[in-house]
């Protein structure tokens, strides 16, 4: 099944793990420089509205993406009841890790370098899954992320980081200023967006995050492609 997002169209994909159907939406545009995979944060997954807009601001950029779900329908429900799935970010980080598997069999996506995207929650499963694969992940953003989550996988990152946040949400910049200094990535920066709240709704906010994300996964994804 298919359906289109932004200029790409997008394949409704299925990853099944022994445990996990996953289903999720790749977007591949031609001669893509590298493939972005979505770790969602809180509540949320392949539909998320501010995600659609960042992903397909990447494909206009020359990027694939693929946007997943890290929890199945039913997961999902007892995570809404719950609220601890969304923190496991164990769980989420290995989902990501068999997702990246998923990229490198895939006859589209096999050659190109991999980047994450996280997203609150999913901020930091992206860094525990670059930890885990440093070979494997090339470069990582965070969205209003939650990098402390990511602990003692923060010191074993290598992938090219950039952490982006709300300068109206204190205490999530308080949490990325502290895990920045635990990154022991060679290349890593955060980004402070003025005047935006954790959700980057004001006018402009949003339109920065995928300014800035597309201009980092170029520069460390081109860089990694197969010739």
């Amino acid at each position: 099944m298919a359906r289109q997002m932004q200029d790409g169209l997008a394949e409704e994909v299925h990853i099944d793990l022994e445990q996990a159907d996953l289903i999720g939406d790749l977007v591949c545009p031609a001669d893509a420089m590298g493939v972005v995979l979505f770790a969602h944060g809180s509540g949320s997954g392949r539909h998320s509205s501010r995600n659609r807009f960042v992903a397909g601001e990447l494909q206009q950029a020359g990027l694939a993406t693929l946007l997943l779900d890290l929890l199945t329908e039913q997961e999902e429900s007892i995570d809404q009841h719950t609220g601890h799935l969304r923190f496991d970010i164990g769980l989420l980080a290995d989902r990501l890790v068999a997702a990246m598997e998923w990229i490198a069999q895939q006859p589209m996506t096999s050659t190109l370098p991999v980047g994450l995207f996280g997203a609150s929650t999913g901020g930091g499963a992206a860094l525990v899954a670059a930890a885990q694969r440093p070979e494997g992940v090339k470069a990582v953003v965070s969205r209003g992320g939650r990098p402390d989550l990511a602990g003692e996988a923060l010191a074993q990152v290598r992938a090219a980081t950039l952490l982006i946040v709300g300068g109206d949400d204190p205490v999530v910049v308080k949490l990325n200023r502290e895990a920045f200094r635990e990154l022991s990535s060679p290349d890593k920066d955060l980004a402070v967006i003025p005047g935006a709240s954790h959700l980057f709704e004001e006018p402009g906010a949003l339109e920065e995050v995928a300014h800035l994300a597309a201009q980092w996964f170029q520069r460390y994804l081109s860089s990694h492609k197969e010739k």
